[in-house]
């Protein structure tokens, strides 16, 4: 099942914070911004570590984004 991709942005992560949540570098817009993980990452126990590429959906109504795929 393929997602809508306007609403994707791929990024590195620099920081893991409690909760699920990490901190993402964006190298296209050359940001940080805070995003958690998807339940099915938690679900499956995907592991996220620094350093990996992550995809994120982002919320538009401007909520956090959620990651949801570890490249």
């Amino acid at each position: 099942m393929q997602k809508n991709t306007e609403n994707t942005l791929e990024g590195v992560v620099i920081e893991a914070l409690p909760n699920t949540m990490f901190r993402i570098f964006n190298e296209d817009t050359n940001e940080e911004m805070i995003a958690y993980l998807s339940g099915r990452m938690k679900h499956n126990r995907i592991r996220v570590l620094v350093g990996d590429k992550v995809t994120m959906e982002v919320d538009p109504y401007g909520g956090k984004p959620k990651i949801t795929r570890r490249l």
